[in-house]
């Protein structure tokens, strides 16, 4: 059972958000009441949540913070999240900025949910944190500026992208959002991550050293153990019911990675599930082979082949997941409980770009 309440929103503000209780259900969508007051606007008004422990906003100030049209909120907990985000659709706000990591991203999409349903504004990501994925796939400078990104929306560049909503089987309507799950070995990759980001590498860097890490694992590893355990996970097709491909090797009802996404692009450049396409796509490894590990390089930037399949290593898309799991999985950095799952795809939402 997932619980929350009033904690703290995600590290990417204040703490974390692991738990499903305390999130909001989806009883009802204050977006498509909120009369778009943009009609007739001379000037645009926009809405920012910051994060002010991101990376990189300790010690600065909000850009264009005096500006009449600019309102910017800093929430601290779930609950002052929701409300920053009921009044930005109160006042049919045009722009809605996340100035944050991907963490802040989660936390935005999650907790505006059932206030925005499908009828989200555009959305201008400002890449502050510690990592920043959905800033690759999108094409933003790392440094890029509200009033660069102001710009471009007059502009009209934009993208658009469809967040994983990820729900508990027996509550559908508790949910979270965002666009890289990894559990297995993924889990494990990205403490390392953590670990890379106190040492002073972010972004790219820090994800190459997770990789790295992970394969040296699985290489010299002892068998069943840290970076060569499998974890219990079953994927299920939930239209059919029926579980997914799966190789001879390991343990039925076992599964050494997964990865799961809605994002074209990656940082590194790397393509973990094959050509860049949209939708929900998976990436499996059933179980760490060391000559399969070794050759995960070359697959992660294209090298394709049927003996990969054969032998434990998949990408597959799909419509959706049923997700049975005996450990904890990861969304786009944060951590959260075993449990039974169903992965779909989001609301279509329109992300600003250069």
């Amino acid at each position: 059972m997932l619980s929350g309440g009033c904690a703290p929103i995600c590290a990417a503000v204040h703490g974390k958000i692991h738990e499903f209780d305390g999130l909001p259900h989806y009883a009802n969508s204050l977006g498509r009441v909120s009369a778009r007051a943009a009609a007739g606007r001379a000037v645009p008004l926009v809405g920012i949540v910051r994060n002010p422990r991101s990376h990189r906003n300790k010690g600065h100030e909000p850009e264009l913070a005096r500006c009449s049209n600019i309102l910017t909120q800093t929430p601290s907990t779930r609950d002052e999240l929701r409300t920053t985000l009921m009044d930005f659709a109160a006042r049919g706000i045009d722009y809605l900025v996340v100035d944050g990591g991907d963490g802040t991203v989660r936390d935005v999409l999650t907790c505006g949910a059932d206030i925005y349903g499908d009828a989200w504004p555009a959305l201008i990501v400002l890449p502050k944190g510690k990592t920043n994925a959905l800033a690759v796939d999108l094409g933003l400078p790392n440094h890029w500026s509200l009033a660069e990104g102001l710009e471009a929306a007059s502009r009209g560049n934009c993208v658009r992208r469809r967040p994983l909503s990820i729900s508990e089987a027996e509550r559908p309507d508790a949910k979270v959002q965002g666009f890289i799950l990894g559990a297995g070995i993924f889990t494990i990759a990205t403490e390392a991550g953590q670990q890379a980001h106190r040492w002073g590498a972010f972004n790219s860097f820090a994800v190459g050293l997770s990789i790295l890490w992970a394969i040296v694992q699985a290489l010299f590893g002892r068998s069943g153990r840290g970076g060569r355990a499998c974890t219990t996970m079953r994927l299920r097709d939930p239209a059919s019911g029926s579980e997914l491909p799966r190789s001879r090797h390991g343990a039925r009802g076992e599964r050494y990675m997964l990865v799961a996404s809605t994002l074209e692009r990656f940082p590194l450049g790397v393509r973990p599930f094959g050509r860049s396409r949209p939708g929900l796509k998976l990436a499996i490894m059933d179980f760490p082979l060391r000559w399969l590990m070794a050759l995960v390089p070359a697959i992660l930037f294209g090298l394709h082949s049927r003996a990969f399949a054969r032998n434990g290593a998949h990408q597959i898309d799909v419509e959706a997941l049923d997700l049975d799991i005996g450990a904890s999985f990861i969304l786009d950095g944060e951590a959260f409980p075993a449990g039974r799952y169903r992965l779909r795809q989001g609301p279509l939402l329109h992300f600003v770009t250069p």
